[in-house]
């Protein structure tokens, strides 16, 4: 259906939860090396047993990920944009891309050829940002809701 792209993630339990957001939604997963440790205590609790119903990808670099998800339109979720996540007809197979925790996705993946735009979730002014897996579920979902949740009950 829809796929989830963590650049770089740092925190476990963020990318734990978005395991079960994956499994949950019938949506891929994909993360971007560096990562922590994949057997942190943190995501496996925060995945409980959704391990085995999630489709989870790890790239060693994002020109990797590139190729497997191109050609796709692709979505960068960041606080410097200026079009809001519900201003998109999502299709299947968009890859919504997201950055790591502490920083968000740094210019050159936003300047990015195989970005197709830049996309934020509206907040209360002067706030830095949201939890990771939040946003992810906040964009899955309403690309989901477009498509009146294909494949849901």
């Amino acid at each position: 259906m829809f796929r989830i792209l963590f650049f770089e993630p740092r925190i476990a339990g963020n990318t734990g939860n978005a395991i079960r957001l994956a499994a949950a939604t019938g949506s891929e997963l994909h993360l971007v090396d560096p990562l922590f440790d994949f057997e942190d205590t943190k995501l496996r609790r925060a995945g409980l047993d959704y391990h085995d119903l999630a489709v989870v990808t790890v790239h060693q670099t994002l020109a990797d990920a590139w190729a497997q998800l191109l050609p796709a339109r692709v979505f960068a979720f960041t606080t410097q944009a200026t079009r809001r996540y519900t201003d998109v007809a999502y299709e299947p197979g968009d890859v919504l891309l997201f950055g790591p925790e502490p920083t968000g996705l740094p210019t050159e993946v936003l300047d990015d050829e195989a970005v197709t735009d830049r996309l934020r979730l509206p907040m209360q002014p002067a706030r830095r940002s949201m939890n990771l897996a939040n946003c992810a579920s906040i964009a899955v979902y309403e690309a989901w809701r477009q498509h009146d949740f294909a494949g849901g009950v």
